[in-house]
Formats: C-alpha cells, structure tokens, sequence
C-alpha cells in the first residue's frame, strides 16, 4: 500500500526545523482555540503529491465503497457493512499513514509486525470507516495538508452517524502517522468523538518530508496551525497518544511535556517502533471499546496494553554453500 513506503520516509524524516519549534511555540497559540484560530485562514497551496488514482473496490462483503458530502465536492469512503442483526454497533472512523488524503487496500491481511490496515476493529466487529480526504485519489479538492482534512474528517464522521446500524454516541477517531497527526487537530476541533487514538503523531509538521506539506512552509502560520503541539489545550474528547521505544519518542515526550490538558495521555511503550505498535495495541482497545458501554467513557491504558512482542523468527532453513560458479544476481554483495 502506498502509505506503508510513505510511512518509512516519515520515520526518517522526524527530525523538526528548529526555526519553526521556536516560532510556533513562542507564540501561545494554546491561548486561542483551534477553531477560532483558523477562522478566516486562507493557506498558500502549492503543487505537491498530487494523486490522480481512483479509490480501489473492495472485495464483495468487506467494505462498501461510499460518497459523503464535503466542502470539497463529494469524497470516497470505505465502510463497514451493515451486519443486519438489528443492533446499533460502535464504529470508528480511522485514519491511514503517509498519504493520508488517499485510500487504498485495507482489507487484504497485513503482516502483524506493520497492519497499517487496523483490521482488529472490524474483526471484532466495530464498525469502520476509512474516508479519502480532499484531493485524495481522483476526488475533488486540493490537498491542505492537515488543515481543510479536519472538515473533511467532520464531514465522513456526519455520513457514519447516520447510518441505521451505528451507535452515533459510541464514535470513536483514530489514525496512524499523518494520521495520527491529523486526528490529533480532529480532536482539537469537536467533542464529538468517544475516544481518540493517535499512533505516531509528529509535535510540529515542519519535520515530515515536502510530500506531505502543499503549502507554504515559509509562513509560519502555516506551520503553527498545522502543529498538534500548539493546540493540545483545544482537545475535548479523551484522546490517547501511542509510540513504540524505536519510534518517534521525542515527538511524543514533546507533547507530553507541553501538555496541561487532563483529557490527553501518552503511551509510550516501551519496545517496538512506529508500525509494530499497531496490531497489538489495537487489539487491545478493539476490546476496550465493546466493553465501554457507560453514559461516558472507561476506556484506560495500562501496562499491560503496551506490551509489544517482537515476531517470531523464521524457521532456521539449511542453506547449501553457493557454488562458486553459480552468477550472483545484481543485488548480492561480494
């Protein structure tokens, strides 16, 4: 999937502009909430990334393939089927890495060490919705990069309450990498999700590759609106924040240290990197969320929850000795 190459160039490229930490936090942003904040906002949007690939069927009894409205014109999603057992479900609208904008395959297996596909949720039978953003795939709109995709993010989140087999009190947000980072402004912006679960977010935008940045990087409004640390007083819903040992901790411990908002917790855990996190951990809140029935949410992390186990090894296969006429291929070191 195009996301899981995109999400290796954001682990190395986590190292932020030093200008840009200094110029976005300097300047109290937590003072104005999000929303108010980017009211009357016009970004500078430049040509970057653009994705002209139409949004893949998915396989007959996996996902639908559905249109929401939004500002941009109407934009592709993947949801959940209706099961037909006459219950209302709780459901969650979840949020690729890497090119965030587009989808793609998120019904075929994953490896457990890298499942970018969150198959845990709909496994356990939760409700899920995978929305393509604007300027994502061959939908309308321009790319924002993590601005005008909170709106969109409302807008799928509108279509999913509607639907006759989901509970709209029981919505829940998460995301993985840029979409990590994107859920974490969603949730700076409304109180109407559950719960959010924000995997590998970055503190400040600056550090992802030029890819995911079609704006000007020059202003450093820009930056600061776009920057998850500026605005973690303008959460509202509970929101946990998870990174593996060899991922990106020093955004996290970022955050974490920044952070005075009683809603937000981070979960460092203490082995892992920024993919192996995910198959575990999801697991874990899959469960969580069927048992969070309450008038308000239980959902809790413990240490337990964190535990990440690296894969097992192959089997040990015997290797002859290469013959010493055999031609090595292109890739073979000497």
């Amino acid at each position: 999937m195009r996301h899981r190459i995109a999400g290796a160039w954001v682990v190395a490229g986590m190292v932020v502009a030093a200008w840009s930490v200094d110029v976005a936090r300097g300047q109290s942003a937590a003072a104005t909430p999000l929303v108010e904040a980017r009211k009357g906002f016009k970004p500078k949007l430049v040509a970057r990334g653009v994705d002209r690939d139409p949004v893949p069927d998915p396989p007959s009894g996996t996902f639908l393939k559905v249109t929401y409205p939004a500002k941009a014109g109407a934009l592709s999603a993947y949801l959940t089927p209706d099961p037909k057992d006459g219950a209302k479900h709780p459901a969650i609208v979840w949020i690729t890495g890497g090119d965030c904008n587009s989808v793609g395959d998120v019904w075929s297996s994953a490896d457990s060490a890298n499942d970018q596909t969150a198959a845990a949720y709909r496994q356990a039978g939760i409700v899920m919705m995978f929305p393509a953003l604007r300027g994502g795939n061959d939908g309308p709109g321009t790319k924002e990069g993590f601005l005008g995709e909170v709106d969109d993010v409302l807008a799928a989140t509108d279509l999913l309450a509607k639907q006759p087999y989901v509970d709209p009190s029981r919505i829940y947000l998460g995301g993985h990498s840029t979409g990590g980072t994107l859920v974490m402004l969603v949730a700076a912006s409304t109180d109407r999700y559950r719960g959010v679960f924000s995997f590998g977010p970055v503190d400040d935008v600056a550090g992802y590759p030029p890819v995911f940045l079609p704006f000007d990087v020059a202003n450093p409004r820009e930056i600061q609106l776009r920057s998850p640390i500026n605005w973690l007083d303008s959460i509202r819903s509970r929101t946990f924040v998870f990174e593996g040992k060899d991922g990106n901790m020093p955004s996290l411990q970022a955050m974490q240290a920044a952070s005075k908002n009683p809603l937000v917790s981070f979960h460092p855990a203490a082995s892992g990197d920024h993919f192996s996190i995910l198959a575990p951990i999801n697991a874990k809140l899959a469960q969580k969320i069927l048992a969070d029935t309450g008038p308000n949410t239980n959902i809790a992390i413990a240490a337990a929850d964190l535990e990440v186990r690296a894969p097992a090894p192959p089997p040990a296969r015997v290797r002859r000795p290469a013959s010493p006429l055999r031609r090595r291929g292109p890739g073979t070191r000497r």
